[in-house]
C-alpha cells in the first residue's frame, strides 16, 4: 500500500471487529486499544468497535472494555498514534436466524425493550450504533425505542421486503448495514432490503470495501444508483484480517472483510472507481453519518 498517499486523509471506519489477530470479543481494555494502534498504522483515523452477539452477560464484559478502553483515551493529552475510538456499534442480537452470515445464530433474540435494557443499561453513552431487523415482529417498536435513546438503527442481516425496510426507515432506522451481504438481495418481482438501501435517497448504506464481499460490478452499481454522500466504506474486520489468505473460493463463507480501510481505497482507485467519491466515503460520509449522535 502507497501510504504516503493517504497520509493526510482523515478515514473513519464504523465497522471493525478487529485486526491482525486482535479481537473485540475480549474482555481486555488494553486488546482494544492495541485494535486501535494497529487501525492507525493502517491509515485509519477513527473507529467504531462493533461487537457480535452472544450471551447479553458476555456482550456486556465487552463494553465495560470498551468504555474503559474509550475513557483511557480521553486521558491522553496530545496528538496520539493510534485511531480515536469513538464509540460502540452492536451488531445484533436482534437478528433473523435466516440471515445469519457468519455470525452465531444461537444468540439472536426477537425485538424486547427489557433485553434490550438489559444489554445496554449503564453504556448508553458509548453505544453509538445498534444493527437489527426490520421485518422481525416487535422490530418497529424497539427501532423507535433506540432512536429515542440516542442511538442510530441500522438494518441488517435481514430477510426484509421492500416494503419491511421502509417500514423500518419510517421508524427512525437510518442505514442499511454491509448492503448485500447477509441479507434478501434483488429479485425482479421483489427488491427487497437491498433495493430500498439503493433507491431511498436519505438513507445510508454501508458497503464492505475490498472487493470479495461485494462483486466489483456490484459495487460499481451502488455508486452509480446511490447518492455519493449516503455511501460508507467499512472495512467489516475481523482478527483473521491481514493474518490468513481471505481469497474468496467457490462455496466459501467469509466471516469479516478482507482489509483495512486504506488498503480498500487503493484497490478501488486501480480498478477505476472515481477517487473523489471514494474518499468522501471514507472520510467526510461517516462523520456526517453520525453527526445526529454526540461523539
Amino acid at each position: 500500500m502507497d501510504a504516503e498517499r493517504f497520509k493526510d486523509l482523515v478515514i473513519t471506519d464504523i465497522h471493525t471487529h478487529g485486526i491482525k489477530g486482535l479481537s473485540t470479543e475480549t474482555s481486555s481494555p488494553e486488546e482494544l486499544l492495541e485494535i486501535a494502534k494497529v487501525h492507525f498504522s493502517l491509515g485509519t483515523r477513527n473507529i467504531i468497535l462493533s461487537i457480535y452477539p452472544g450471551p447479553i452477560e458476555k456482550m456486556r464484559t465487552i463494553l465495560h472494555a470498551c468504555k474503559k478502553a474509550m475513557e483511557i483515551q480521553s486521558k491522553v493529552s496530545g496528538s496520539l498514534d493510534t485511531a480515536r475510538i469513538l464509540g460502540v456499534h452492536l451488531e445484533g442480537p436482534f437478528l433473523n436466524k435466516k440471515k445469519a452470515g457468519a455470525l452465531d445464530k444461537r444468540f439472536f433474540l426477537s425485538p424486547n425493550e427489557k433485553k434490550l435494557e438489559e444489554l445496554i443499561d449503564g453504556f448508553n453513552d458509548i453505544v453509538k450504533m445498534i444493527t437489527l431487523s426490520p421485518e422481525l415482529n416487535g422490530a418497529a417498536a424497539l427501532i423507535r425505542t433506540i432512536v429515542k435513546k440516542g442511538i442510530i438503527v441500522g438494518m441488517g442481516h435481514s430477510d426484509a421486503t421492500y416494503t419491511e425496510a421502509e417500514e423500518g426507515y419510517k421508524n427512525g432506522a437510518k442505514y442499511i448495514t454491509h448492503i448485500f451481504n447477509a441479507m434478501r438481495g434483488i429479485h425482479h418481482r421483489e427488491v427487497g432490503i437491498a433495493g430500498f438501501g439503493l433507491l431511498n435517497e436519505d438513507i445510508y448504506v454501508e458497503a464492505i470495501g475490498d472487493l470479495e464481499h461485494v462483486d466489483l460490478n456490484t459495487l460499481r452499481l451502488i455508486f452509480t444508483l446511490k447518492k455519493k454522500n449516503r455511501i460508507v466504506l467499512v472495512s467489516d474486520s475481523y482478527s483473521g484480517t491481514l493474518c490468513i489468505d481471505q481469497k474468496r473460493k467457490k462455496g466459501s463463507k467469509l466471516k469479516g472483510g478482507c482489509y483495512p480501510l486504506a488498503f480498500c481505497l487503493q484497490r478501488l482507485f486501480e480498478k477505476g472507481f472515481p477517487e473523489d467519491d471514494v474518499i468522501a466515503s471514507v472520510t467526510k460520509n461517516p462523520m456526517e453519518f453520525l453527526k445526529s449522535i454526540s461523539l
